[in-house]
């Protein structure tokens, strides 16, 4: 058993406790928050991280606090000699980014909590693209979620790793409904002024991304999620690839989610696989679970996070790799607040 304790107790520390509960093999010992004799918590709660570590001996933190306050929880779990899995961002701004790398990226002991590319449909896609079945990728475009995630997912299908980049951006403002946010349905039938922030990144040695998101989109369904990764021999739209497996042939093949608990299927709802006609891209690790696509992203990340600690696992996301996102997060946004290009350089964390 791995066990860990918290950062905070809001929406997203909630989350991380309640896909622990369905993990055998992980488990959730105590949570550091403000005032813990005002809140009834399912977990112990504790003033401080030390009287936390020293209590519950947790074998790693997971912090969900606001922005501001990760860089100094991430710095105090370190010099207690605690591994961090950090929520996203793990700092505000470049300069925190840069001072948080001089204070603990050393210490080889700070993972980020990016989970999109652990997503069922993400991850059958990397599968795809790492497959060869377009060739070399050469451009990623994503249109579903905001800033350092959206980055990830373009660096991480594109293969971009830490390259510097060059980056133009533009926004535009118009009306959207906005009918859900965390609370559920909003019942608002009246259409708010949204902002789409179009970014362009080229990468240096080769290849390139779009950005486009728009004010609340990771929750608003009347937009689209769009993937699209080009390649050189063939190109993956959503769900969808379309490639040249022999001369002068042209074929189109779906990923097919195969999702029980439909119709007659009493097996109860749930993602079993994606798959590209025979080949098996993505198996679900958690039957039965009945988790959603974050959940198992959560879930993938907390044992993988778990492994590592143990020694027993590669890191699942270094800090190094969170802040290379956020920084060409920040890029886009100062594209699009000056109008410039931007041009990102090599920081510390990934310099050779």
């Amino acid at each position: 058993m791995t066990t860990f304790a918290l950062a905070g107790f809001g929406f997203r520390a909630a989350a991380f406790h309640r896909v622990a509960r369905a993990l055998p093999q992980v488990r959730c010992v105590g949570a550091v928050v403000r005032a813990p004799g005002n809140r009834t918590l399912p977990v112990p709660a504790y003033g401080d991280l030390t009287e936390c570590v020293r209590e519950a001996r947790p074998d790693f933190l997971v912090t969900a606090v606001p922005w501001t306050a990760n860089p100094g929880i991430i710095a105090d779990a370190v010099a207690l000699g605690l591994p961090v899995l950090a929520e996203t961002p793990p700092a505000a701004d470049l300069p925190g980014l840069r001072a948080l790398w001089a204070a603990v990226g050393g210490s080889g002991l700070v993972q980020v909590a990016e989970q999109y590319l652990l997503m069922p449909g993400h991850a059958a896609r990397l599968a795809a693209v790492r497959s060869g079945v377009i060739g070399a990728p050469t451009q990623v475009q994503v249109s579903s979620t905001q800033q350092y995630h959206a980055v990830s997912l373009i660096r991480g299908l594109l293969g971009a790793g830490h390259a510097p980049a060059r980056v133009r951006a533009v926004r535009t403002v118009a009306p959207l409904l906005d009918p859900l946010d965390r609370a559920g349905w909003t019942d608002d039938p009246r259409p708010k002024q949204a902002t789409t922030t179009i970014a362009t990144l080229h990468f240096d040695g080769g290849g390139s991304g779009v950005y486009d998101f728009t004010t609340g989109q990771t929750r608003n369904l009347l937009r689209f999620r769009r993937l699209l990764v080009r390649g050189t021999h063939g190109e993956l739209s959503d769900d969808e690839i379309v490639h040249m497996p022999a001369p002068q042939t042209i074929t189109r093949t779906p990923m097919v989610r195969r999702q029980s608990g439909h119709d007659l299927d009493l097996n109860g709802f749930d993602t079993e696989t994606i798959a590209l006609g025979a080949q098996v891209l993505y198996r679900n690790p958690y039957p039965g679970c009945r988790f959603n696509d974050d959940e198992i992203a959560t879930a993938t990340l907390l044992d993988a996070m778990a492994a590592w600690v143990r020694g027993a696992g590669p890191p699942p996301y270094p800090l190094a790799d969170g802040a290379q996102d956020h920084l060409l997060a920040l890029a886009i946004e100062q594209a699009a607040d000056t109008g410039q290009e931007i041009t990102t350089t090599t920081e510390a964390w990934s310099a050779e």
